[in-house]
């Protein structure tokens, strides 16, 4: 006589019929969920930009201040990415390659652009370079302006974008160890033919994938460039911040046609990249 556990186990198999309908049953609601969150809200971003047709969308999408937004936020995130293609780097090999005192606060302080609003940051960087912030004499002294200017927009950017770059890096180093490295080194090799010839190779991937996350991420920054920005129309106006303008302004066509954009963008970096990394 057969255990009633041994039964209902057999019945769940995968193989089973039971088995095949459960793993439909999940595959239905994981493809529910994305959907919902995901491409529900794509679907309707391209339902209201295309209310007036194609060319509402080309009209809006031409007007100059719509032009000069993007163009503020595509150089901001290239100039982030930028430079945490390099320090990102850096940060990573240090953590990977080094033991110091400290290696445990500073490595969950890169992580706290995860838990803090961006809003906060944005605050935070008006008390330090605001009018009345703490190193506002040094700025006034050296005439160089940080609220409310591309500078301090930039701050934003680079301090909620920190983590992406590392935290692809450091697994693939850890992954990577340092045999191949020595072995270059006894064969004579200067450590910096030895990062580009043997290290750099190996952490590609990794690295290209932590490039787009991170200029994915630039590029949909809303909080923090607000605050310490401004949204200054034709200034410090980034194309998140033009599409919270013209929602304000009752523009729907040209905040949802920004908003399209942005996000078809950002999906392709993440899918593109993602597509890449299984061709390892």
């Amino acid at each position: 006589m057969s255990h009633p556990l041994s039964a209902a186990a057999k019945s769940t198999r995968p193989g089973s019929p039971a088995g095949k309908l459960a793993a439909w049953l999940m595959i239905g609601l994981v493809s529910l969920y994305v959907g919902v969150l995901v491409l529900a809200p794509i679907v309707s971003l391209a339902l209201g930009a295309f209310g007036e047709g194609l060319r509402g969308v080309l009209q809006s999408l031409g007007q100059p201040d719509v032009l000069a937004a993007f163009w503020r936020t595509i150089w901001i995130s290239l100039l982030v990415v930028t430079i945490h293609a390099g320090f990102g780097t850096i940060v990573a090999w240090v953590f990977v390659r080094d033991r110091f005192r400290g290696r445990g606060l500073v490595n969950a302080l890169v992580d706290i652009p995860f838990a803090v609003s961006p809003v906060v940051v944005g605050y935070m960087l008006l008390l330090l370079f605001g009018r009345n912030g703490l190193f506002a004499p040094l700025l006034t002294a050296l005439n160089i302006r940080v609220a409310f200017a591309m500078p301090g927009m930039i701050l934003a950017t680079l301090f909620v974008t920190l983590p992406f770059m590392i935290r692809e890096l450091v697994p693939v180093l850890e992954n990577f160890g340092a045999l191949q490295e020595q072995a270059a080194a006894t064969l004579g090799a200067s450590g910096w033919s030895t990062f580009w010839r043997v290290t750099f190779p190996a952490l590609r991937h990794g690295f290209i994938y932590g490039v787009s996350l991170t200029f994915a991420r630039a590029l949909g920054e809303f909080g923090a460039v607000l605050v310490i920005g401004g949204g200054i129309q034709g200034k410090t106006e980034t194309a998140t911040l033009f599409i919270y303008r013209a929602m304000e302004e009752r523009q729907y066509v040209a905040a949802y046609s920004a908003a399209l954009v942005l996000g078809l963008i950002s999906l392709l970096l993440v899918l593109g990249t993602d597509m890449l990394k299984k061709k390892r």
